[in-house]
C-alpha cells in the first residue's frame, strides 16, 4: 500500500473511525470504574471543539497551547485544534515555574491555551505578561470563568452550532491541510540556554506513525495504560496516534490529588485495565522493578533465595533474546519453565495477567534490567528517539531483539553512524548518529542557528553516539555533551557506568559522573535512604555514632569499588572512568528542583552548577576519601530527618 506523504493527523483519524468508529479509543475511569469513548464519540467532539475554536477566530498556523493531564479531552483538544488548521503546543503539567511556562506561551505566540483546572492558576498569573494570549479554554467547570476565559463546553457548544451552518467550510478548512503543515511545537527541557521549540509538521508523525506500527503490528484488540505523560514525544506519537491508526485504545492514569497519589494509583489502574503492553522509561522501569523486588522480600528469605535462583536459570536460558535457548541453554528450558510457572506467573499477574511486553523509550537501559523482565515473561523491547525524529527511530522487537541494543532502524529512515568529519564509518565503529527520513523535524522554531546546526542536507545531526553492529542493531553509548573528558583528551560516555551502579548497588538511588579534563573521576551520590537505615539495624548501629557514620560511607565506597580490579564486576568498565571521589547529596534529582528534565533524565549543566563547590572539594586533599567531615555531615542530617543542607 503506497500512503501519500501528504497524510495529515485528521486525515489519519478519520481513516480509523471508518474502519473502528465502535471501538473504544480512550477508557477513562470514572464514578470507580473505568468507562470507554469511541473512535466515532472522539471524532465528533473533536470536530465540535475545532468549530469552537474557528467560531473564536482561530486561524490557519495560529499556535494554542495545550496544558493538561492524560485524558479524553486531551485527544480532543489536539485534534480539535489539528482540525482547525492551527499549531498544538503540548506543555507539560509538571512546569511550574511561571518564567519557564511563560517562555513557552511567549516564544510560541500562543492566541489561546486549553487548561485543566489543576493547570488553570498557573496561567491566570501570567495573563497581563501574555499580550498575544486572547483566550483561555477551561476543560473543567471548577469555578466561574472570568474576562477572556471559556468554558470547555460552551466551545463545545458552540462549535456544535457552527458545525450546524457551516458544515462545508469545516470540511474544506481540515481537507486543506497539507502534510508539510506543522502540526505541534514541542518545547525541550532547556538543559543549557531557553528551550528550543521543535516543529513538527503533520508528515512527521504520520510518517513515524507508519514506521513505528510496521516493526509493531497492534491488532485492534491491544490496549495500554498510557502512564507516561501524555505530551511526552515518545507517548504522543507511540501511543495515542500509532493506537489511533490501528483501532486499538489506551486507558488514562486515574488522577489523584497530588502527584503522589496519581503515582500510586498505578497498580491499580494496570489491574483494572489489564493493559496487553505499556510504555516505559528507565525511571519507570526501575520503579516497577523495586516493587516487584519488594514484594518478593515481603515473603521472606526462602522466597528471596528462589526467586534469586529462578532468575539466574532464565537469564542464563533467554541469554542475549536472539540466541535464547540455543545450544546448551536447551538443557535449562524444563527448569526455566517450571521456575516461570512457579513464581513469574504469579508477578504477571500483578500487571493484569495480559501483558505480554514493555516497549522502553529510553535508550539507555541498562542490560541487567532487560534481563530482569525477560526472565520475568514481560520483556522490555527497548528503543532509540528523540522529539526531533517524531520520535522513534529504533527498536527490539519481539520478532527481533538483541538485548543491550536498542534494536532495528525503523523502515523508511537513513542511519548514518559519522566520524567528526561527517563521513561514515563502518559497522561496529563508534560516531554520531545522522538520520534523515520523512520523520525528520521541520526544524526549530524562531532560531534559525540551532536549526542550521542540527539539520544539514535534510540529515538530523542527534549528538548522540553510537554504532551499529554486525546484524543490524544500533546501540546508544550516549550524548557527546555529557561525556567524560579526561587529562589527556580522551573521552568515554558515563550513562552506561551510571545506569548499571545505580541497578546493581543497593544503597545507591542516583550517581551522576564527572570529569572535565581532571586526573581522575569524581560522582556526585545520592543515597538509599532506607538500604541505609536498614544497614544500621542490621549491625545495632545509629547514624549519631562515629562508627556507624563511617561504617555507611565505607559501604557506598565499597559497593562503588566492586567495578575496580578484584570486585565482583571487575572490568565492566574502564577503571579511569570509575569515581576516585564521592561526595554525598542530601537531596535527590527531581523534576521539582529542575534536576531532572521531563523525561527523567538528569539536568548535567545544572547539576554541576549547583554544586559546583562540592565537585571542587573533590578534587583536593581533603575530598578524595569518602570518610570526610562534608560527607559525615550530610549523611548524619539526612537519615536523621534535618533535610537538605543545600549545595555548599
Amino acid at each position: 500500500m503506497t500512503i501519500s506523504s501528504d497524510r495529515t493527523l485528521p486525515l489519519l483519524f478519520e481513516e480509523s473511525v471508518q474502519k473502528y468508529a465502535g471501538n473504544v479509543f480512550i477508557w477513562e475511569k470514572k464514578e470507580g470504574e473505568y468507562r470507554g469513548t469511541t473512535y466515532r464519540q472522539i471524532r465528533d467532539l473533536a470536530h465540535c471543539c475545532a468549530a469552537g475554536l474557528l467560531s473564536l477566530g482561530l486561524r490557519k498556523g495560529d499556535r494554542v497551547g495545550l496544558i493538561s493531564e492524560g485524558r479524553s479531552e486531551w485527544v480532543i483538544s489536539e485534534l480539535g485544534i489539528l482540525y482547525a488548521g492551527g499549531v498544538n503546543v503540548p506543555l507539560s503539567p509538571k512546569i511550574d515555574e511561571p518564567s519557564e511556562l511563560k517562555f513557552r506561551l511567549s516564544h510560541a505566540g500562543c492566541r489561546m491555551v486549553i487548561v485543566s483546572e489543576t493547570q488553570s492558576g498557573k496561567v491566570s498569573k501570567l495573563r497581563e505578561e501574555l499580550p498575544d494570549l486572547e483566550k483561555v479554554i477551561l476543560l473543567d467547570g471548577g469555578r466561574a470563568p472570568r474576562e477572556g476565559e471559556v468554558p470547555f463546553a460552551h466551545l463545545l457548544e458552540n462549535g456544535a452550532e457552527f458545525l450546524a451552518g457551516n458544515r462545508g467550510e469545516f470540511e474544506r478548512t481540515w481537507q486543506a491541510i497539507r502534510g508539510c503543515d506543522p502540526a505541534n511545537i514541542c518545547y525541550t527541557s532547556g538543559t543549557v540556554a531557553d528551550p528550543k521549540g521543535i516543529v513538527l509538521t503533520h508528515r512527521n508523525y504520520t510518517a513515524n506513525v507508519e514506521q513505528s506500527v510496521a516493526l509493531y503490528p497492534l491488532p485492534e484488540w491491544f490496549c495500554t495504560l498510557l502512564i507516561l505523560p501524555w505530551d511526552h514525544a515518545f507517548a504522543h506519537t507511540a501511543g495515542i496516534y500509532a493506537l489511533a491508526s490501528t483501532g486499538s485504545s489506551a486507558a488514562a492514569v486515574q488522577q489523584g490529588k497530588t502527584p503522589m497519589e496519581t503515582l500510586r494509583n498505578i497498580p491499580l489502574n494496570i489491574r483494572e485495565i489489564r493493559p496487553t503492553f505499556l510504555m516505559s522509561v528507565p525511571a519507570l522501569a526501575k520503579n516497577l522493578r523495586k516493587g516487584i523486588e519488594s514484594g518478593v522480600r515481603g515473603k521472606g528469605k526462602a522466597a528471596q533465595m528462589l526467586f534469586a535462583v529462578a532468575l539466574r536459570t532464565a537469564y542464563a536460558y533467554n541469554a542475549e533474546g536472539w540466541n535464547r535457548g540455543t545450544g546448551w541453554r536447551l538443557l535449562l528450558k524444563p527448569l526455566s519453565g517450571l521456575f516461570d510457572a512457579l513464581l513469574f506467573e504469579k508477578v504477571r499477574q500483578s500487571f493484569g495477567g495480559r501483558l505480554e511486553y514493555f516497549i522502553g523509550g529510553g535508550a539507555l537501559l541498562d542490560i541487567e534490567l532487560q534481563r530482569f523482565f525477560y526472565a520475568i515473561g514481560i520483556p522490555m523491547y527497548q528503543g532509540y528517539g528523540l522529539t526531533e525524529a517524531a520520535p522513534v527511530i529504533s527498536a527490539n522487537t519481539p520478532k527481533r531483539h538483541k538485548l543491550g541494543s536498542s534494536g532495528v532502524i525503523v523502515p523508511n529512515l537513513e542511519v548514518r553512524i559519522c566520524d567528526k568529519a561527517g563521513e561514515g564509518v563502518p559497522p561496529g565503529q563508534q560516531g554520531e548518529i545522522v538520520v534523515r527520513g520523512e520523520n525528520v523535524m521541520w526544524g526549530y522554531w524562531k532560531n534559525k542557528k540551532a536549526t542550521e546546526e542540527t539539520l544539514r542536507e535534510g540529515w538530523l545531526y542527534t549528538g548522540d553516539l553510537g554504532y551499529v553492529d554486525q546484524d543490524g542493531f544500533l546501540h546508544v553509548l550516549g550524548r557527546e555533551k555529557s561525556l567524560l573528558i579526561g587529562f589527556d583528551g580522551e573521552k568515554y560516555s558515563p550513562e552506561g557506568i551510571e545506569e548499571t551502579i545505580v541497578s546493581n548497588s543497593p544503597s545507591i538511588d542516583q550517581i551522576m559522573l564527572y570529569n572535565s579534563q581532571s586526573p581522575y573521576t569524581v560522582a556526585l551520590v545520592v543515597p538509599n535512604r532506607e538500604a541505609l537505615l536498614n544497614w544500621l539495624k542490621r549491625h545495632h548501629l545509629t547514624i549519631d555514632a562515629r562508627e556507624g557514620q563511617e561504617g555507611l560511607l565505607k559501604l557506598l565506597e565499597a559497593e562503588l569499588g566492586a567495578y575496580r580490579s578484584g570486585g565482583r564486576h571487575a572490568g565492566t568498565f574502564p577503571e579511569r572512568w570509575l569515581p576516585s571521589a564521592v561526595a554525598l547529596l542530601d537531596e535527590p534529582f527531581t523534576e521539582q528542583n529542575r534536576l531532572l528534565n521531563s523525561t527523567l533524565k538528569m539536568v548535567r549543566g545544572k547539576i554541576v552548577e549547583r554544586y559546583r563547590d562540592r565537585l571542587e572539594l573533590l578534587h583536593s586533599p581533603g575530598g578524595k576519601g569518602v570518610v570526610n567531615e562534608q560527607n559525615r555531615s550530610v549523611i548524619t542530617d539526612w537519615l536523621s530527618g534535618l533535610g537538605p543542607r543545600g549545595s555548599g
